[in-house]
């Protein structure tokens, strides 16, 4: 059985822990580098992307994480870890800590405050129409041309400027959502990280 971390700073890592372990992973909290070097690969929650990145390096795991990364370990980011994984991000602090991994551009809080926060149903590919859940997310600007766009915000009215922006991408070993798809109860996003982590060995 694959072993798949769940990064346990900051965020909703106990909804990613079920969603993990419901498709058929051995799900684990991590907070140490003795603890990320025991999993397959790693899911970065949503929450606060610069709260996590100045964690990352309090609880010495920006280094490691980054390394792993960029040596073929399977990650997924939700909301805050797409934040994480892009190589650039705009409106993020000038402090802020990237991990890498994917050849984005992402918009930090793009779709508004909290309150602003709102749901829609995406055609995402591989996996079908979902129901997302958007909190205060990112969304992409641009992407490489080795980045699969996976999912946007559908043409409509009612989306205003974020009509047909992208919201789900990977590239490789790394995936990543602006919305969060352990909130919605439907687990075919983490199954299909799950097959990546699997397939990766």
């Amino acid at each position: 059985m694959s072993v798949v971390g769940v990064l346990a700073l900051q965020g909703d890592v106990r909804e990613h822990l079920v969603a993990l372990a419901e498709a058929d992973a051995l799900a684990r909290p991590i907070r140490r580098p003795e603890e990320l070097a025991e999993v397959d690969g790693v899911v970065l929650p949503g929450g606060e992307s610069t709260a996590i990145s100045r964690l990352l390096a309090t609880f010495d795991l920006l280094e490691p994480l980054r390394a792993r990364i960029k040596e073929g370990m399977p990650a997924y980011g939700s909301c805050a870890g797409m934040i994480l994984l892009a190589d650039t991000v705009l409106d993020g602090r000038p402090d802020q800590h990237q991990l890498g991994g994917l050849d984005i551009v992402v918009r930090r809080n793009a779709f508004g405050r909290q309150v602003d926060s709102f749901e829609a149903d995406l055609d995402f590919t591989g996996v079908g129409g979902v129901h997302a859940v958007f909190i205060r997310a990112p969304w992409v600007e641009s992407a490489g041309d080795d980045v699969e766009v996976l999912a946007r915000v559908p043409e409509s009215e009612d989306a205003g400027e974020a009509a047909g922006r992208i919201v789900a991408v990977r590239q490789g070993h790394v995936l990543a959502t602006s919305f969060h798809p352990e909130l919605t109860g439907d687990g075919r996003v983490h199954r299909l990280f799950v097959d990546m982590v699997r397939a990766a060995g």
